[in-house]
């Protein structure tokens, strides 16, 4: 059963309108996240409550959001303002990629045994099914290989077999003819 339409007008109820508030900024943000995740983009967003409180989400650093976006939108001063801020979202990105960098050495190394014992319990528990997960695919292409490669070489099998087997029916066959001429 679906929703029906809901009126946009402004909530008159004080408590309707803070639990309206609360479900729908939770909504927007885990929207906002999944953006981010599912389509890789980069997403900044600010709510102020009525009562001035401000909530945030920011996949990146939101300060290098906010100058990208002035960047682009032209909100930028002087070409020299331009220049320093153009200067500024290149470091941002520089740190951000610094960081993911980081953070993969740091999951490589976790992969192959080191420095785990940093690691938390959830974090063991994940690794360990990532892990998991790795080695069946690495076996079940293992066993598709050596699968593929059995075929190939029962066709060869077979082939030689054949090969041979006409070659001992030549064999025969002029032994036979030899025989004859050697009778007549």
């Amino acid at each position: 059963m679906g929703r029906g339409k809901v009126e946009l007008k402004r909530i008159e109820n004080q408590t309707s309108r803070q639990v309206t508030f609360s479900k729908r900024r939770t909504g927007l943000l885990k929207k906002a996240f999944e953006l981010s995740i599912l389509c890789d983009a980069e997403v900044a967003l600010l709510i102020f409550s009525p009562s001035g409180k401000a909530y945030q989400f920011a996949s990146h650093d939101i300060d290098r959001t906010i100058l990208r976006y002035k960047n682009e939108v032209g909100l930028s001063k002087s070409t020299n303002d331009q220049g320093f801020r153009a200067t500024e979202v290149r470091r941002f990105e520089i740190e951000d990629m610094t960081r993911t960098i980081d953070e993969l050495e740091a999951r490589d190394k976790h992969f192959a045994g080191e420095d785990i014992s940093t690691l938390g319990m959830k974090e063991l528990k994940q690794l360990e099914r990532q892990l998991r997960i790795g080695v069946e695919r690495i076996r079940s292409k293992k066993h598709k290989i050596l699968h593929e490669e059995n075929i190939h070489l029962q066709k060869q099998v077979r082939l030689h077999e054949l090969r041979e087997g006409e070659g001992s029916s030549t064999i025969l066959d002029s032994d036979a003819s030899f025989e004859l001429i050697s009778k007549g």
